[in-house]
């Protein structure tokens, strides 16, 4: 139950959601998932991605 926790709270659905997490616009932010430039899938119609996929991206790229 616990790792189901840890696994929705890492979660973010939406582009809008994605944008916020990684301080950008929204337009932006779907131009970075549609080119593969941060990690993200489309669920349906919508964007999702993982909160420590984003760090760890950036992580990269600070580097």
């Amino acid at each position: 139950m616990e790792n189901e926790n840890s696994l929705k709270d890492d979660l973010l659905t939406g582009a809008q959601a994605i944008a916020d997490y990684i301080g950008e616009d929204k337009r932006k932010a779907y131009y970075l998932l549609e080119n593969g430039l941060i990690p993200g899938r489309k669920r349906g119609a919508e964007w999702i991605s993982r909160k420590s996929s984003l760090d760890q991206a950036h992580a990269v790229d600070a580097a």
